[in-house]
């Protein structure tokens, strides 16, 4: 009997210190959060007043981080710029700290740049799937994650692979929203994996309802000139090379919101 009171007595103690313990890291959870907060807000504050490319802005976000050097976000701020010029390898070893402490926000950020920016395909193709697996197809930069890794696919000259996936998500994306909410881009690069295996007719399908949602869409009038060519539609191919021509020095290209920084995939910067 005294035994059985004895292992009680020790259970009750061990749940109490459990709950305790629980409690106490919530609440430090909780402080650490709002000091966080605190330390983004004011480094952020000094780092506005510099130049984006600047050391002087740098510094300032270094400030903040030698204060709490898990702050996610400060780490990305230090990142991006290095992007947008260019120096992906030391702008990648701040986006890994970035995903080290904060993965859910940060990871699906780094695989869209080592797709678009860094041009790591391989990396890009882990890094979204690994995103799949905790968010499901979900959206980074306006479009899907398996948009992104049939994108790297394409670039990796697995055209067969690409085309499956553009298919799939394109068909995926029609049925649970329908045909408006198919992007001209989706559609332009899944059109760019099926020329690649010389199917020029079927391209041309694509390329067309492409068209259809950005009608003066450049780059596909380029692709689809290429593959008229290729069908010995010569008279067409030429007439709308000097549409696709014009259209291109109007500045009717790809129109993401990254393109200032980095050339897409396929884009055709002059004819």
């Amino acid at each position: 009997m005294k035994k059985a009171i004895f292992t009680i007595t020790l259970t009750s103690v061990f749940l109490l210190s459990c709950k305790t313990n629980s409690n106490s890291e919530v609440s430090i959870l909780k402080t650490d959060k709002k000091a966080q907060e605190v330390i983004i807000e004011n480094c952020m504050a000094e780092a506005s007043k510099y130049m984006l490319y600047s050391r002087e802005r740098a510094e300032e976000l270094d400030k903040g981080l030698k204060i709490d050097s898990t702050i996610a976000y400060l780490w990305q701020q230090k990142a991006m710029p290095l992007f947008k010029q260019g120096k992906y390898e030391i702008g990648m070893k701040f986006i890994d700290k970035a995903v080290i402490y904060d993965r859910n926000n940060y990871q699906e950020y780094r695989a869209f740049i080592k797709c678009i920016f860094a041009k790591t395909y391989q990396e890009a193709i882990q890094d979204f799937e690994d995103c799949k697996i905790q968010n499901g197809n979900s959206y980074v930069m306006d479009h899907s994650y398996d948009f992104h890794i049939a994108l790297s696919y394409l670039q990796l000259n697995e055209f067969e692979k690409a085309e499956e996936i553009f298919k799939n998500d394109i068909e995926t994306l029609r049925k649970s929203k329908g045909d408006d909410w198919v992007h001209h881009l989706d559609l332009f690069y899944y059109g760019i994996s099926i020329y690649e295996q010389k199917k020029y007719e079927e391209a041309i399908i694509i390329f067309d309802l492409a068209l259809l949602k950005y009608p003066n869409f450049s780059d596909v009038q380029f692709y689809k000139t290429l593959s008229l060519f290729s069908l010995g539609k010569n008279e067409e191919a030429k007439i709308l090379f000097e549409l696709g021509k014009s259209n291109n020095e109007k500045g009717y290209t790809i129109n993401e919101d990254n393109v200032s920084y980095e050339k897409y995939p396929y884009q055709i910067v002059s004819w």
